[in-house]
């Protein structure tokens, strides 16, 4: 393991982030001014890299001996008139340059750290830049690869035309979401708790939660609703007129002539029933997930996730005679002890059942799951993702007519790789691209979610919701007040 002495912690995050990208699973930690003395003198045992940083210029001296030394250029380097911006991105080049010598590897995404790096073409396509002006910029000045540049002015030129009709200043969506699983799988860490241990606060949960959908109906009161997006967690947990409870309120707080989307992510099978899937389609919802991750049963068992692959298909073809012409299915690529022969099954099971769009996740290693604690046990060369993996899912979709659409990465994903989703024409989840783009307001309900408010300028400011539920029932009237000083 590997540690870091850096100068300024204000370039940790960029640090942290392409140092991973590079030598996985090898960082131990980063020593900078605010870190303690005992974990200072911890870390300096396995110092691998000092980076000494200023205004000026950055040296990066190895603990082989190896010294890197970058000058900043005012004429060079200075693209934005922003120089404390167009630094930091001078030393970002310099440090993928950096380590892509010492390792003799690149990166897929170049020395882009963030989560929406499609935000770029589509930011640069709506000031009226070419295709060759933006392919310049995404290779000069974050060496980003020829076929992810490709794919993010596809997906860019996509969401311009499909975002048209959003109304970004005078509408909004609507996020509920449902904190309860079946079980929690190996790579999770979202807000989510086993059903069977919540079941008797459940109803508490949605009464809290109806609480705050009343208050959203009515200070948005006369704002144009565009998505409905109800997530989790699992939302089918609940039991159907649980289901039915809580979108009959829904429905009747909300104006639904203008939804253009009406999404409930079913996701696993084992929670999906015959007289859910009817509430649902009673209810008006257009959009529903049934999310394998992988048809591998040995890999289901592995990770935690109780549906079966049967159930998989029983769920998925309930769905069909419920009258759902709109199902989404997630993948994951990257689960311990997964390859080509393993996702190639998988995707060949996905062509057969052809679904309306499909998601292809790559495993993004999160430190609150119990998967960061197998990881440590195990190493990290039993998760593997590579170019292959990804473009068998990639021709998949393309086999089943099925087009990228949305994009985003996260921390420490397997090959440092990215999510895309992938749908029919008609059918692209309008809630996916406004989440990734954030040019519209998205109101979040329920325990664990984040509001964000994007105002007339395009600027945003967020609020958020407690996680734990017990917590966010007793404190309702607090989330409550939070949107309340978020949109005075």
């Amino acid at each position: 393991m590997y540690s870091i002495k850096l100068s300024k912690a204000e370039y940790e995050y960029d640090v942290n982030s392409i140092f991973r990208a590079f030598y996985p699973g090898k960082l131990q930690g980063i020593i900078t001014e605010n870190t303690g003395l005992a974990k200072r003198h911890e870390l300096l045992k396995d110092l691998f890299l000092t980076i000494d940083v200023d205004d000026k210029k950055s040296v990066f001296l190895f603990a082989d001996g190896d010294r890197f030394e970058f000058e900043f250029d005012e004429e060079k380097d200075s693209f934005s008139g922003d120089r404390d911006k167009d630094f930091k991105n001078a030393f970002k080049r310099f440090m993928y340059k950096v380590f892509s010598k010492k390792t003799g590897k690149t990166l897929p995404w170049g020395n882009l750290t963030g989560i929406r790096p499609t935000k770029i073409a589509l930011s640069l396509l709506n000031k009226g830049k070419d295709h060759e002006s933006i392919r310049r910029f995404y290779k000069e000045m974050h060496m980003v690869s020829d076929e992810k540049i490709e794919l993010s002015i596809d997906i860019a030129e996509r969401e311009r035309n499909l975002l048209f009709n959003i109304h970004c200043r005078d509408g909004y969506s609507l996020y509920i979401g449902i904190p309860f699983c079946p079980t929690t799988c190996l790579y999770c860490s979202f807000t989510s708790y086993p059903i069977a241990a919540m079941k008797d606060i459940v109803d508490d949960y949605i009464d809290a939660l109806i609480k705050e959908l009343e208050y959203v109906s009515s200070a948005f009161k006369g704002k144009i609703l565009d998505t409905v997006y109800v997530g989790g967690g699992t939302p089918t947990t609940l039991s159907a007129s649980q289901l039915e409870r809580l979108l009959k309120k829904v429905r009747e707080l909300f104006d639904f002539s203008t939804v253009m989307e009406f999404t409930v992510e079913a996701g696993r099978a084992d929670s999906i029933t015959e007289d859910k899937l009817k509430v649902l389609k009673e209810m008006g919802v257009d959009r529903i997930s049934v999310n394998p991750q992988t048809f591998n049963q040995k890999t289901l068992d592995f990770i935690g996730r109780k549906a079966t692959v049967e159930q998989v298909y029983k769920a998925y073809d309930l769905a069909r005679k419920s009258g759902f012409d709109n199902i989404n299915m997630d993948l994951i690529l990257g689960l311990p002890g997964e390859g080509t022969d393993e996702i190639r099954f998988t995707a060949e099971e996905v062509l057969r059942l052809k679904p309306e769009s499909l998601t292809v996740h790559s495993l993004a290693i999160k430190r609150a799951s119990r998967l960061s604690q197998w990881i440590r046990e195990n190493g990290i060369s039993e998760l593997n993702n590579t170019d292959e993996t990804m473009e068998i899912a990639s021709e998949a979709a393309k086999s089943l007519g099925l087009k990228p659409y949305y994009l985003y990465r996260q921390k420490n994903m397997s090959g440092n790789f990215e999510n895309v989703g992938y749908a029919a024409e008609g059918k692209f989840g309008l809630y996916n691209m406004l989440i990734m783009e954030e040019v519209q307001t998205i109101v979040a309900c329920g325990a664990g979610t984040v509001t964000k408010r994007v105002d007339e300028n395009g600027d945003i400011s967020r609020c958020d919701n407690v996680k734990e539920v017990k917590l966010y029932i007793d404190e309702i009237d607090d989330m409550i007040r939070r949107k309340k000083d978020l949109f005075a």
